[in-house]
C-alpha cells in the first residue's frame, strides 16, 4: 500500500489547543498532519544514543519485520506500558530495528497532558503523537465522543499507509511489571476500523523489561515476529495482542 502522505512538511495552519472541549479541531488537525520525516529520523536516532536499549527478537522476527516494512503493510506495534519513558525506549528500538524504515510514517498514541507544553507538543508532533483523553482522567462518559474520533482518525491514518504504536494497557504498570495488565477493546477497534477502509495491518508486539531496580537506559525490549493475520472482531483482537504481547514480555524479563 503507498503511503498518501509522504513528504517533510508538517500540516499548514496553526495546530489547536489540546484540549477535551476541542476534540473536533484537534482530530481534524491530526487527521492530516505530517511529520517533517528528517527531524523525525534525528530525533529517534538522538534516543537511541540516549537510551541504548539491548535488543533481541524472536526466532525469525528480525526477517520477518524486514520483509513487511518493506511490502508497504502498515503495522500495529502493541507495547506494555511500564514508565513514562517507554516512548522513548520504543523510539530507539525502532531505530535499532527494521522499523527504522517507517519512522517519519508512524503515528503514536499519547495522552493529551504531553501536549500542552507549546516546546514539548512541538517534539511529541515530531514523534508522530496523536493525542488520546483518557477516561482516567476526564471521566468515561466525557471522553466517549473523542475516543471515537481517536479511532477514527487513527484507523485513517492506517488506512493511508501509516504504521501505529500503542501502549494499549493505557496506563503505567504500578502492579507486576512481569504480567501485561488488561487491555481495552480500543486497539481492536481501531484495527477493525482499518479494515473496514480497506487497510491489511499486521500486529507486533515489542516487550520492555527494566529489571528490578528499573533502569531505564539498556533496557532489555524483545521483538516478536509480527502477526500477518488477525481475528475480526475488536474483543478478540484485543485478547490477541495482549497474548502476543505477554509472550514478548515473558521473552524480555527472561533476557534482562
Amino acid at each position: 500500500m503507498e503511503r498518501v502522505d509522504r513528504g517533510d512538511v508538517a500540516a499548514g495552519g496553526d495546530p489547536p489547543e489540546v484540549e477535551l472541549d476541542n476534540a473536533d479541531a484537534v482530530y481534524e488537525y491530526y487527521r492530516t498532519h505530517r511529520q517533517p520525516v528528517v527531524a523525525a529520523k534525528g530525533a529517534y536516532a538522538l534516543l537511541d544514543l540516549r537510551y541504548r536499549p539491548r535488543v533481541r527478537f524472536s526466532s525469525g522476527a528480525r526477517r520477518a519485520v524486514r520483509d513487511l516494512v518493506r511490502s508497504g503493510r502498515p503495522v500495529v506495534v502493541v507495547a506494555n506500558h511500564l514508565t513514562h519513558s517507554d516512548q522513548y525506549v520504543l523510539a530507539a528500538t525502532a531505530w535499532r530495528t527494521p522499523l527504522r524504515r517507517v519512522i517519519g510514517y508512524t503515528r503514536v498514541l499519547a495522552k493529551d497532558e504531553l501536549f500542552v507544553d507549546p516546546a514539548q507538543r512541538r517534539k511529541i508532533d515530531v514523534m508522530g503523537g496523536i493525542p488520546v483523553f483518557r477516561g482516567k482522567d476526564h471521566g468515561l462518559r466525557v471522553v466517549a465522543d473523542a475516543g471515537r474520533r481517536m479511532m477514527d482518525v487513527s484507523a485513517e491514518r492506517i488506512s493511508r499507509g501509516d504504521s501505529l504504536a500503542i501502549f494499549p494497557e493505557g496506563t503505567c504498570n504500578e502492579g507486576d511489571p512481569a504480567r501485561v495488565q488488561s487491555i481495552g477493546s480500543g486497539v481492536g477497534h481501531i484495527v477493525a476500523r482499518a479494515v473496514a477502509r480497506g487497510a491489511d495491518p499486521a500486529l507486533l508486539a515489542i516487550g520492555i523489561c527494566y529489571g528490578p531496580e528499573t533502569r531505564i537506559r539498556s533496557a532489555s525490549v524483545h521483538v516478536a515476529v509480527p502477526d500477518l493475520t488477525l481475528p475480526g472482531k475488536p474483543m478478540e483482537v484485543a485478547r490477541f495482542a495482549r497474548e502476543r504481547l505477554q509472550s514478548a514480555v515473558d521473552a524480555a524479563v527472561a533476557a534482562y
